[in-house]
């Protein structure tokens, strides 16, 4: 999997003049296999914290963090109530609860009513990490089959973030991309091979 050559001159352009702080990256129906695809590109070292949500089940621990820190270079763990965010750390929201980043750059977990039938909500974590973050935010919403992470991507925005949507043709569902695009008409639409490509890059333009 690689990204055209149309795609890196399509993310060289949109990243010129940003500085990024962190990642957070939402996705559904399909999201595990996308972020098997996309997270090993992370290189030994990678210096940008990254938040990665996907809707689980309520009534089971989840293993995420398990699964990817067999496969990544980089920490990879649970998200935990109050923690303090490291540099070049991947975190996962964890079952049952929203995951929420705070002002002073730690994180809280809740149990408020589902939002889009899900806990955690995607639109919780990105509307909270774009108003922690503002411009230094890169949100990315990958395959789903509701519309949660559309208001938060919107929101990254709005905020003078950076927004990527994997293309919705290459989503196993394209439901989630589609209402992300409708509503906040991203920075770039990529298959992912061209998220994978991005990935890696942004250390580039770190704050």
């Amino acid at each position: 999997m690689s990204a055209s050559a149309a795609d890196h001159a399509a993310m060289d352009k949109a990243l010129q003049g940003r500085r990024v702080e962190a990642v957070v990256i939402g996705g559904s129906a399909g999201g595990v296999d996308a972020l098997i695809q996309l997270l090993p590109a992370l290189p030994e070292g990678y210096d940008l914290p990254v938040f990665c949500i996907l809707h689980l089940p309520p009534d089971r621990d989840s293993r995420l963090a398990e699964l990817f820190n067999e496969r990544l270079p980089v920490p990879v763990r649970e998200a935990a109530d109050k923690e303090a965010i490291a540099a070049g750390t991947v975190y996962f929201a964890g079952a049952g609860y929203h995951l929420s980043v705070e002002q002073d750059f730690t994180f809280s977990l809740s149990c408020e009513p589902q939002v889009h039938y899900a806990r955690p909500a995607i639109d919780l974590l990105m509307e909270s990490s774009a108003e922690a973050y503002g411009a230094g935010l890169v949100g990315i919403l990958l395959t789903g089959a509701n519309h949660d992470g559309a208001d938060g991507m919107a929101s990254i925005r709005a905020r003078g973030g950076f927004t990527v949507v994997q293309d919705p043709h290459d989503a196993q569902v394209g439901v989630m991309p589609l209402e992300a695009i409708r509503r906040c008409n991203p920075h770039l639409v990529l298959p992912l091979a061209g998220i994978q490509a991005l990935l890696p890059m942004l250390e580039n333009y770190k704050s």
